[in-house]
């Protein structure tokens, strides 16, 4: 089997279902799940499967879901159900619960950073926060996407969690930056800081 096809040498690529150019909303949005799922696979790689055996069984179950979540997007076809499923949105709501009472409580804004693997993991999350705003520009051609979009919103939450607690179980101090006030409260925002952000 060839790696090549030379199909796409004219700028478009094959979607399900048909073809676009490679510049498509759809295409950057899929291609920039897969950049996430990328960085999901390094974090694994720098994490010690003695200190962190939940993390990674999670991290693996999450790199399947974004090939789930990838295909469903590349998906114009109306024949083929959407392969991710609500039970994954449920189960990263669920973790995150768990997570955030294992990392020490957060009152300011913290610096991207720590262990290396911490620091993957934020990569992950600033990436999915990109993917999720094109599927929001994806949603305005086509409203099939809401769990998709639901999904990438949990899980950028979710890094930026097990960020939190890769760092705690190193005895890696996250970095507060220096000119935040304080924005949270008992590890959720302010009320201060909720007024504020609803005026964006």
């Amino acid at each position: 089997m060839k790696l090549y096809t030379r199909t796409g040498d004219k700028g478009q690529t094959s979607i399900i279902g048909g073809r676009v150019d490679k510049d498509d909303v759809r295409v950057e949005a899929y291609g920039t799940v897969d950049e996430v799922n990328s960085f999901v696979g390094q974090a694994v790689t720098q994490l010690d499967k003695n200190i962190f055996k939940d993390i990674l069984d999670d991290l693996e179950k999450i790199q399947h879901e974004l090939f789930d979540c990838g295909g469903d997007l590349a998906n114009v076809t109306k024949k083929r159900e959407p392969k991710l499923t609500s039970e994954s949105i449920t189960y990263l709501e669920a973790r995150i619960d768990e997570l955030i009472t294992e990392a020490p409580e957060l009152e300011r804004f913290i610096l991207p950073g720590g262990s290396p693997a911490a620091a993957t993991l934020h990569i992950a999350r600033t990436i999915t926060r990109r993917a999720e705003r094109l599927v929001v520009k994806l949603l305005k051609e086509d409203n099939e996407y809401q769990r998709q979009l639901q999904f990438l919103n949990r899980l950028s939450d979710y890094f930026f969690a097990v960020a939190r607690v890769v760092n705690a179980r190193l005895n890696v101090k996250d970095i507060v930056y220096v000119r935040s006030a304080p924005v949270f409260r008992g590890g959720k925002r302010s009320e201060a800081a909720e007024n504020e952000h609803k005026k964006d």
